[in-house]
């Protein structure tokens, strides 16, 4: 059965209209604070494309005004299912911007587990968005994304998480300060950006925003880690093969 939703979100961004443009309706631009690799055709009726674990969901432009309104619509599924998104720009006086989106369609059976996972990761992402427009203007990212499949139950998972980045105390909050230490990749300090436990935790550094995302036991009790590496020197797959072994570890 199918069941019709849609999702309403707003935030004020620290940039001009044309940035928040670049960072929304291009593929380099998407690729440094959203999921997976993402192309955009330019244009009404353009033909974009998201990538993310091995799997390809594409989808067609549907409203195309540069620095105003940019739409797209995904494609339809076989049991009907789909999913579109409006985003609106407005600019502000002083320079900020006010960024509204509206994502609609239909989902599955499942659509109420669904819908709260999009409704609390949006939070997350456009946190992320912010964060690229504050501190990383101009730089393309390097999307790093790993997935864990039935991790331990949220409580558990955390509380080696959030151990192993050394955040020892009985909350997270923000500004708290933080360790990267990866086999494989440079150590890094940064501070938490994004303190949603016990689902989402956002972590920034001087060349990167670190995504942790546990879905929750409805949702398979996955845990995802999302990382956007704006350093050129890093390596993708090589940053991708030792955070996977990082979560593998620390969720033993």
């Amino acid at each position: 059965m199918l069941h019709e939703f849609e999702l309403r979100k707003e935030i004020e961004l620290d940039a001009t209209p044309d940035q928040v443009w670049e960072a929304i309706a291009t593929g380099p631009g998407v690729d440094s604070w959203f999921m997976g690799r993402n192309e955009i055709e330019p244009g009404e009726g353009g033909r974009g494309s998201l990538t993310l674990l091995g799997m390809t969901e594409r989808s067609t432009v549907t409203g195309w005004e540069p620095g105003k309104r940019f739409a797209f619509r995904g494609d339809e599924n076989p049991d009907g299912t789909f999913m579109a998104i409006e985003y609106l720009i407005e600019g502000r006086e002083g320079g900020s911007t006010v960024l509204r989106l509206v994502q609609n369609g239909f989902m599955g059976d499942n659509w109420e587990t669904e819908y709260e996972a999009m409704k609390t990761g949006w939070d997350l992402y456009l946190v992320k968005l912010a964060q690229y427009l504050t501190y990383f203007p101009g730089r393309t990212a390097k999307a790093v994304s790993v997935f864990r499949p039935q991790a331990p139950r949220q409580e558990e998972a955390w509380a080696a998480v959030t151990r192993e980045l050394g955040l020892t105390g009985p909350a997270v909050e923000l500004g708290d300060p933080v360790r990267l230490a990866v086999d494989g990749l440079p150590p890094a300090e940064g501070v938490v950006a994004f303190a949603g436990l016990p689902h989402l935790l956002g972590v920034r550094t001087a060349d990167g925003f670190y995504g942790f995302i546990h879905s929750g036991p409805d949702r398979g009790s996955a845990f995802v880690l999302g990382h956007h590496i704006f350093s050129e020197d890093v390596d993708h797959e090589q940053a991708e093969r030792a955070w996977q072994a990082w979560l593998t570890r620390v969720l033993a």
